[in-house]
């Protein structure tokens, strides 16, 4: 039997009135992925076998998952990161800052360090995943070493449990920013509860329900959010096709809401596109429920398209929703979205970007602006990895 899990310390409040006038919403930081995905296979691939997939998507992943869905939402959003030189690497960079409209004045390129690939097959509703790449030449301490100002974080509580000096993000929370913490998969099977160590300096836990139950050795996720919450303002849950369980242990309030019925093509991002939904509803102080039961659908409306970071769904995909859940006549969907009448957006929102099968180099990388040899114009600085 696993050992009981050794309590954190006691949630202690950031410093007060640091964030009035932040200058982003959120900032995120970590490594990002140029992503290749594949959906609707012929078959399973197996030693010696070749199988063709019908459908193909190019997008950028990793970090850039959430950094795309918080934007999306209308989220001031600046994402610290490592960018390689080559085609990918500008790729990605060009689609977060110009197309995604995420601040990158914290990133760095390299030359001579090329992107990390991922490439994903997407079956069944979940998918597997063949990752090639290096160690980045410069950690998310030093992109951040000055500090960012911003009302929320957004980080992984397992990144820093190997780190003996303070990570960016507790620096951020003694100055008053809101960290939203999830936590990685553990490989090992340890589950060690000293990576829960650090959520005394979080506002938000939000893992998922075996991730919960096994860093707490409970039994449901009931019981996971209920330990969790002794030790963090809020917690949160996600369970899947079951929904999700929030806490709010300032006031004792207990939410589980229901998952939006809805077919699920491609699970990549699910869990960022829902964070990154639960923060906008917490920074426009809505009430727990509302912001659970909006989180559901927004992850929901990503799972029906492929392509991970540009399958998060914008305002005008929530809008679409709406009307079509409204003409169906489902009373009950109608009766807890019926809120989202009073937020959307007055005016009518454009058609967000989905992830394609390739792109074209002159598209992106016109004579005289970009060139594969060396930045110009609007492109990032090269920079050298150290050593």
């Amino acid at each position: 039997m696993s050992p009981p899990i050794q309590a954190p310390a006691p949630f202690q409040a950031p410093q007060a009135g640091a964030t009035a006038d932040a200058r982003f919403d959120v900032v995120l930081a970590g490594s990002v992925f140029f992503d290749i995905v594949f959906t609707d296979l012929h078959g399973v691939p197996s030693a010696g076998t070749e199988v063709w997939a019908d459908g193909m998507g190019s997008t950028p992943g990793g970090i850039a998952n959430l950094a795309v869905a918080a934007s999306r939402l209308g989220l001031t959003t600046s994402l610290a990161s490592v960018f390689g030189d080559d085609v990918y690497g500008r790729w990605c960079w060009e689609l977060l800052e110009e197309h995604e409209g995420i601040d990158l004045s914290r990133s760095r390129r390299f030359e001579n360090w090329h992107t990390a690939v991922t490439v994903s097959v997407a079956q069944h509703g979940d998918r597997s995943m063949i990752t090639h790449g290096h160690p980045s030449p410069i950690s998310s301490d030093a992109l951040l070493s000055d500090g960012i100002s911003s009302r929320t974080a957004l980080t992984e509580l397992g990144v820093m449990s190997s780190l003996e000096q303070e990570p960016w993000w507790l620096r951020a929370a003694g100055q008053g920013t809101r960290i939203f913490a999830d936590v990685g998969w553990d490989d090992t099977g340890a589950w060690d509860p000293a990576v829960l160590e650090p959520l005394s300096s979080c506002y938000a836990f939000l893992p998922n329900e075996r991730e919960a139950v096994e860093y707490t050795r409970t039994e449901s996720p009931l019981a996971a959010a209920r330990a969790l919450a002794a030790h963090v303002p809020l917690v949160v849950v996600t369970c899947g096709k079951d929904g999700a369980i929030g806490i709010d242990s300032a006031t004792g309030e207990e939410v589980r809401v229901p998952a939006v019925p809805v077919r699920a093509y491609d699970a990549t991002g699910a869990g960022d596109v829902f964070g990154a939904s639960f923060v906008l509803g917490t920074l426009r102080d809505w009430p727990l429920e509302q912001r659970l039961t909006f989180s559901a659908l927004c992850s929901a409306l990503a799972v029906q398209q492929f392509g991970g970071s540009l399958a998060a769904p914008g305002w005008g995909d929530i809008a679409d929703w709406w009307e079509a859940t409204r003409a169906s006549g489902d009373a009950d969907l109608i009766r807890r979205y019926s809120f989202l009448q009073d937020v959307l957006p007055p005016e009518r929102a454009g058609a967000v970007r989905r992830a394609e099968a390739t792109f074209r180099l002159i598209d992106h990388f016109p004579p005289g602006r970009h060139t594969l040899s060396g930045a110009q114009g609007a492109a990032p600085r090269d920079e050298r990895p150290a050593g």
